[in-house]
């Protein structure tokens, strides 16, 4: 007789390790396929972008990736200034994150008046400095929120 309990406890016990790995199996899978929905309805957040030149304002708003400030027709934003390089700038949005870098302009470009000399992250309010041309940045924060799963 104690070898038929001991035979139904090793089955029992069989069971239980195998609902146990379904179980965490399937905790994974559900788990990484959430993930994989949030970051594919995930937004980039829209950059506004008002050129500052001397009492008037023009604003351009923005919501691809990348984008390349210069005054090259070909540049996404195209500012006509003889102090801005024809490819000077990119602003690129990655690591949830808006960035600039210099892209070897020959006067340079300046984040709230320091050089950026490497990638810097933007925030709402900066200013960018594109040869004379002031720029400010703005960041809208809503439609980067994460949906609710």
């Amino acid at each position: 007789m104690s070898g038929i309990l001991l035979l139904v406890i090793r089955f029992v016990m069989a069971f239980a390790l195998y609902a146990f790995l379904f179980w965490a199996v399937f905790t994974l899978w559900r788990d990484l396929k959430r993930q994989k929905d949030l970051i594919g309805t995930r937004k980039i957040p829209e950059l506004t972008i008002t050129e500052k030149i001397e009492d008037q304002t023009r604003s351009y708003s923005f919501s691809v990736p990348e984008l390349v400030v210069g005054r090259d027709q070909t540049c996404d934003l195209v500012l006509d200034a003889n102090t801005v390089s024809a490819e000077h700038a990119r602003l690129s949005y990655h690591q949830q994150n808006w960035w600039i870098e210099d892209l070897g302009s020959r006067n340079g470009t300046l984040l709230n008046l320091d050089r950026v000399s490497t990638a810097a992250i933007l925030v709402s309010g900066d200013e960018l400095q594109l040869g004379e041309v002031l720029l400010v940045i703005s960041i809208d924060i809503e439609s980067d929120e994460i949906p609710d799963i």
